[in-house]
Order: C-alpha cells, then structure tokens, then sequence
C-alpha cells in the first residue's frame, strides 16, 4: 500500500474515494466549479491511499484559525474528508494515512489540529479529544413565550430586525461571523474561499435560506438567525411545520434574545428548532414556561489534538496564576514528555522538566481540558487521568478554567 500526498491533479480522484467511501455520488458543482461543500476541500493537503493500483482511503485538512481562550487566534489544520474504501477496512488503511498526516502537519510547523468526529470510537487513538458541546433545543410555538426581562439594566432591545434571503447578504453575514468568532473561544474561521465557493452548510452554501438579520440602534448590523421551514409528519388533527434555526450568530446578549424572539413568534409554524445552543445559554431561561424548551441529547462537537503542547499551552490565555506538572503521553505516536506549566499574570510558561508530576495523561485528554470546555476533575472521575496527589486535579481545574465557555458551530 502506498499512502502518498495529493496535488490538484488529484482532485477528480480523490473527491470520488472519499464519496465512494461512504456510498455517496458527488453532488454537481456550479460552472464556478462552487455549489458543493467539498469544493473548497485544499488539494496540497490532501492524503491518498492506494492499494494495487486503486485509490481505497483519503484524508484532508483546510487551512482554518481557531479562538483561543484570552482571544489569541491561532492557525490550526481543520481534518476532514477522511474515509476509507468499504472493501479495505480493518487494513491498518486509516492509521498509516493519520500517521502520513501528522507527520505533514507538524513539518508545516502547525501546533494543533482540530476535527470534528463521524464516530466517537474512532479519533481518541490518534490523540484528538473532544473539546467543545453543543446542543439542540426545540420549543413549540404555543408555549413560546419569553419572560419578560426583569434584571437591572435589561432594557427593550432599540434595534430592528430585517428579512432577507441568505444570497442577498453574504457580505453581512461573512463579516459578522467574522467578528463573533474572533471573540469566541473555541470558534473557528470561515475562509473567504468559503463564502465565494458557497463551500459548506446554510448559510455558506447556495441552498435557500432566510435571514434574520438585526442592527442595532445606530443601524449597525451585529447579529443574524438563518432559518427554514419544512413540515414534519402530519397528525390525525394537522401537519407539524417546523422553523429550523441553522445558526444564531450575535455578538451580545440583546442582538442573541432579539433574534430568538424573531424565531419564537413566527406564524403559522408549531415549533422552533435551534440546532446549536451551548450548554449554559441562558436561552432556555429566558422562556416563560421552563419546561417549553426540549433539550435534545447533547454531543461532542469541535475536537483537539495538540502537536506541540509548549507551543499550545503558551498560545492560550490563562486566568488563575499557577503551576502544574504534567506527564503526558502520545501512545499513537510514540512519544512521552513531562512539561511544568507555569502561569503569571495570564501568561504560560512550559518547559520541559524531571519533577514529579501532579497529572499523568494522554495527549487526547490533554486536548479535550485544553479550551476549558472540559474540567480535569471530570476526566479525573472517569478514570482517563491520574492526579499523583489530592489537590492536583482542583489545581488544574483552577488553572485551566476560562472566563468564557468554548463554543464551536461551524462544520467542516
């Protein structure tokens, strides 16, 4: 088997391996050669494998920037198109292109690598961990009420929301993600290639979209809802149609509640459903009926992998001042590193060291604790990390903690 890097050439190829992989037929581009979501797939950073003579697995990466916590943004590789042919499964197919790839990765000099996972068993042995949650939240319409806002300084909201159709406002909308995701830990960017290629899911790609779009008092826009309606199964009394919510993007809490309100009172729909709410957004507590709100199974979204953990963890912004010993182990790699993490005034140190350690872990739950989405005593409590002493998995917690929850919704 020959496991090799791609070029343009290529891309015929390797866009039919990686459909056939999954039994899928590509979709038809547009004469710009946009219009699919694999169209903006990098062909330099693409990986082929090919047994006798035949294409029979692939692997990607996009070029992205991923929001740190104290908003450092940093470039990342975005894994994606990783499939292997249904014939050759069980080869050791997968595990010599992500060692192809890693490889790659670190002689580009990149420092994390990120993705977002088809199969929760399957990426943990390659070092990547689950880093970010997201959600989903269904209310019907009839119990769709917000509570009137009581806190102090919780005033009308002075600004007005918009419709539009997603291809009249793709400007608007590619500079307030923009904007929000360079604020936002654990956010990713949408390459202006994106945007060109409509390369992605609603509201990138040229499927039909509407778009609440909201302006603040001064008329400046700073938030918007992409939504749809479809109807569901029909009951023996009518037919369910369904207001999806693909994304709210906002950069405040007004615009956020704004655009929710706009989703929540439309007509003629039996329920609203937002597809990606973070686990502590106040949404659901701004309903009037509580129990209004259906919470669907919460999932991993966004995961980690860090290729070099000094460069990493002095990457982020810190909150709590501190030190940490950190025995680290990279099992799929065969590496092993004992790091002291010092931390002063939001700024790390990480040097290498032979103190006795305070945690023993894997690359992978190194990954997963690394935006602060996920506590070290919670990975502690499950058996994934080891603390050599009472306080170290408190100490870690303190010092890993940010002043704002990661979040990540885009797909790739």
């Amino acid at each position: 088997m020959e496991i090799r890097s791609t070029t343009e050439q290529d891309r015929e190829v390797f866009v039919d391996t990686f459909h056939a992989a999954f039994g899928r037929f590509p979709e038809p581009t547009g004469e710009d050669g946009g219009g699919a979501w694999w169209s903006a797939v990098e062909m330099d950073r693409g990986v082929l494998a090919v047994a006798d003579g035949r294409p029979v697995g692939t692997a990607g990466a996009y070029s992205f920037e991923l929001t740190l916590p104290g908003e450092a943004v940093v470039p990342v590789a975005g894994v994606t198109v990783v499939g292997v042919a249904p014939s050759h499964r069980r080869r050791g197919v997968l595990t010599a292109m992500m060692r192809h790839q890693l490889a790659e990765l670190r002689e580009r000099g990149e420092v994390i690598s990120v993705l977002l996972a088809s199969e929760a068993v399957i990426y943990r042995r390659f070092g990547y961990g689950p880093a970010t949650y997201t959600g989903r939240l269904t209310v019907l319409r009839e119990r769709a009420d917000l509570a009137a806002a009581r806190a102090a300084g919780a005033g009308a909201d002075a600004g007005s929301v918009e419709v539009l159709r997603s291809g009249e406002c793709r400007d608007i909308l590619e500079d307030l993600y923009d904007r929000y995701r360079r604020a936002q830990p654990g956010a990713i960017s949408r390459p202006h290639r994106w945007w060109e290629l409509r390369a992605g899911q609603p509201p990138i790609s040229a499927a039909p979209r509407y778009i609440a779009l909201h302006r603040d008092a001064d008329g400046i826009p700073d938030g918007y809802a992409s939504y749809s309606l479809s109807d569901g199964v029909p009951d023996a009394v009518r037919r369910t149609v369904t207001l999806t919510v693909d994304e709210i993007i906002a950069l405040d809490d007004t615009a956020y509640t704004a655009l929710a309100r706009y989703a929540l009172g439309h007509d003629l729909i039996t329920e609203i459903v937002f597809k990606h709410v973070p686990a502590d957004h106040p949404l659901r507590w701004q309903l009037a009926d509580f129990r209004a709100g259906v919470a669907g199974s919460g999932m991993d979204w966004l995961w980690v992998r860090l290729l070099d953990i000094p460069r990493a963890l002095t990457a982020r912004g810190w909150f709590a001042d501190g030190e940490l010993v950190l025995d680290v182990e990279d099992r799929f790699l065969g590496e092993h590193g004992r790091y002291l993490l010092t931390v002063r005034d939001g700024k790390a140190e990480c040097t290498p060291t032979d103190q006795e350690p305070d945690l023993t872990l894997d690359v992978s739950d190194l990954g997963s604790i690394y935006l602060g989405g996920t506590a070290p005593t919670t990975l502690v409590r499950a058996g994934h990390i080891r603390a050599h002493h009472p306080e170290a998995a408190t100490r870690a917690d303190t010092l890993f903690r940010t002043d704002h929850p990661p979040f990540c919704l885009h797909w790739f």
